[in-house]
């Protein structure tokens, strides 16, 4: 195309602009300006910023014009809000919760034997922390339908830690005294997230890396099973598949039993067809409630008449009988095992603490009730703390546990009382009847358990939304799969704050243009009808600018600007003379985002380009006045939306034609 036909089509263009942009000027006669917030205190502005981080739900609302006396009550009922739901008590919903409560215990008493054996500990220790921590939770607790007791994750997690500092077999009384200085440091992190009003923390963990690390962590616990479902007695004490299946694979030809694997797989089956009748009709969900305790029934009967522990098959033997003993003097409070049993109670409290949280959320969301996430958090820990004094080890709240409560009907914590007392008659008179109960039933119980914490939907669902989120998910699954449950941890938590870090850093930034027929401008890639302005490229950026950003977002305006003026040379169009930067969802700026407008206004003005801002927030224009930036580029370059800051350039363009 030689220079004059390029010449005259750019004269055409203009022409076009001129009338367009005149039009658009007439359509928009009066511009609003911009206001500007008034001055605050700096220390009411202080004050009111940490309400907002710390008490965002406004938890003294309550207590506002309420005499003395009516502000004790409800200080009592705040702490213990069994005093707030227990006046509208009835014999109705003590039904309710009395079927759901004695339904939960025939599901908990079979899992808690095989949950402490996870932890690496003897089996009362499961039924001890079932007993102590309900109650505590039962007068705490805000959650209607959450079960409270020993889960497979964090038994897992405990186990494997402490196994790396203390050897379970050779310094058993040690490692039973680490475990519940875990459990105690566990509660007391979990108290002081709650009281100091920081259970956000726990939302760092992001739910597609749970999803990966719950998946993960059920393949390893099953996979720890196989030891007790084969019979095999030589086992691996690492968690890594391949070390556990060279150990199976290992152990072939003389290490499994034949007698245990038909017990276990028989009853492995059997869990797994109740299960499945449960999920294909609700009315029939009591039916694999109650089959682990029907399975141990019916396993410790035949093992006891045909004597197959005198063939191999290995049985749970004693299980010590009674309450919990106390615990309190084997704390460890000074020493080398301290710091570790701190290192160790803070990593098992956020995970429980996490698990709980979400359990508690998804069940309050199906009945239609608010839950206090701190004040869970506190009657958690809470629990944990008075159970570590009570010879139990880190509690939480049970997901499969909860739908059975939730759908056998419970209407308050009650039942978990009810479940308290079931297993306190069992620990008082029924334990000697689990003496023949075979280790291979305990092994399918719990894989039986663990294969609905494998989501394959939500992972699938995950792929679809997010890709990133996938990685997430994907890394915290294969970290624990092929290393351990702390490197799957630490991959979750790592890969989910690279993903914060990146969305900081990197924030998104789009060119708009103006959709047909309206004023509006939009992502001229999510709306392709839109058309650029001529003369004007118009940017928006979707973050605040901090000083993590602020240099990346300078810079992504001035590549968007080389890339547009090369864009505008080739098609001979008119260059670009304005620059409008969309602020709408920059929702706060620092110093160094200021240094960088500033930065991009000077780089600018050696162009002959005007920066014209639209819409800047109350908190980025008070700063925008205070660093004497408003100043800088003009009052008049500052418009409440975009459609004013273009139709505004609309005079200063029929100037230069």
């Amino acid at each position: 195309m030689d220079p004059n036909s390029c010449s005259n089509i750019e004269a055409e263009t203009k022409e076009m602009d001129v009338r367009s942009l005149s039009a658009s000027h007439q359509h928009s006669q009066y511009l609003h300006k911009v206001g500007i917030p008034p001055k605050q205190n700096l220390l009411r502005e202080f004050i009111a910023r940490v309400k907002e981080t710390l008490f965002a739900d406004d938890p003294l609302r309550p207590f506002k014009d309420q005499p003395r006396s009516r502000k004790l009550v409800l200080g009592i009922e705040a702490i213990f809000p069994i005093f707030e739901w227990g006046r509208s008590y009835n014999w109705r919903k003590f039904r309710g919760d009395l079927i759901a409560g004695l339904t939960i215990a025939s599901l908990c008493i079979p899992q808690d034997i095989g949950y402490a054996r996870l932890a690496n500990l003897a089996p009362q220790y499961g039924l001890y922390s079932s007993f102590v921590p309900p109650l505590i939770y039962a007068f705490m607790g805000s959650s209607r339908d959450i079960a409270i007791g020993p889960v497979a994750v964090v038994s897992l997690l405990l186990g494997s830690m402490l196994s790396n500092e203390i050897d379970p077999n050779q310094n058993e009384a040690e490692y039973l005294r680490l475990a519940f200085t875990a459990t105690f440091f566990a509660g007391i992190t979990q108290v002081t997230l709650g009281f100091l009003r920081l259970g956000f923390l726990i939302d760092f963990l992001s739910h597609a890396a749970i999803i990966g690390f719950m998946a993960g962590a059920a393949i390893t616990i099953a996979l720890q099973q196989l030891k007790g479902l084969l019979g095999i007695q030589k086992f691996t004490k690492k968690t890594d598949i391949i070390s556990v299946m060279r150990s199976v694979w290992g152990s072939v030809h003389h290490g499994w039993n034949w007698q245990t694997i038909l017990i276990g797989v028989s009853f492995l089956s059997f869990l797994l067809l109740t299960k499945y009748i449960g999920k294909k009709n609700k009315k029939f969900l009591w039916v694999p409630a109650i089959a682990p305790l029907i399975s141990v029934i019916l396993s410790t009967f035949f093992v006891y008449i045909t004597h197959a522990e005198k063939k191999g098959v290995q049985i749970v033997k004693n299980i010590e009988k009674g309450i919990n003993p106390s615990s309190v003097n084997q704390i460890y409070f000074t020493g080398d095992y301290l710091l570790k049993g701190l290192k160790i109670g803070v990593v098992a409290g956020m995970i429980a603490l996490t698990e709980a949280v979400a359990i508690g959320r998804t069940f309050a969301s199906m009945k239609d009730y608010q839950l206090d996430g701190n004040k869970e958090m506190v009657a958690l820990g809470a629990m944990n703390v008075v159970g570590s004094l009570a010879s139990c080890y880190v509690a939480t709240g049970s997901f499969s546990r909860s739908a059975v409560n939730f759908m056998s009907g419970c209407e308050t914590a009650v039942s978990n009382i009810i479940m308290s007392c079931v297993v306190f008659l069992t620990l008082e008179f029924l334990t000697p009847l689990f003496k023949y109960t075979p280790n291979a039933i305990l092994a399918a119980i719990i894989i039986s358990a663990v294969v609905g914490l494998i989501d394959v939907k939500a992972a699938i669902l995950v792929w679809k939304i997010d890709k990133f989120d996938f990685v997430a998910c994907l890394g915290a699954f294969l970290g624990v799969v092929f290393a351990s449950v702390e490197i799957g941890l630490l991959i979750a938590v790592i890969i989910s704050f690279a993903k914060i870090l990146l969305q900081v850093t990197r924030p998104r930034t789009a060119i708009l243009g103006k959709v047909p027929r309206t004023n509006v401008y939009r992502n001229i890639l999510q709306y392709p009808e839109a058309t650029k302005v001529p003369g004007v490229l118009i940017v928006r950026v979707d973050s605040a600018i901090y000083f993590s950003n602020s240099n990346y977002v300078k810079e992504r305006i001035l590549r968007w600007l080389m890339d547009e003026e090369e864009k505008v040379k080739a098609a001979c169009q008119p260059t670009i003379h304005f620059l409008i930067v969309e602020m709408s969802p920059v929702i706060d700026i620092d110093t160094s985002g200021i240094h960088a407008l500033e930065e991009l206004h000077r780089s600018l003005e050696k162009k002959n380009i005007q920066l014209i801002l639209a819409n800047p927030g109350p908190m980025v224009m008070d700063k925008l006045e205070a660093s004497k930036f408003a100043n800088l580029i003009g009052d008049d370059k500052i418009f409440l939306t975009v459609a004013d800051a273009v139709s505004s350039c609309s005079p200063k363009r029929v100037e230069n034609v």
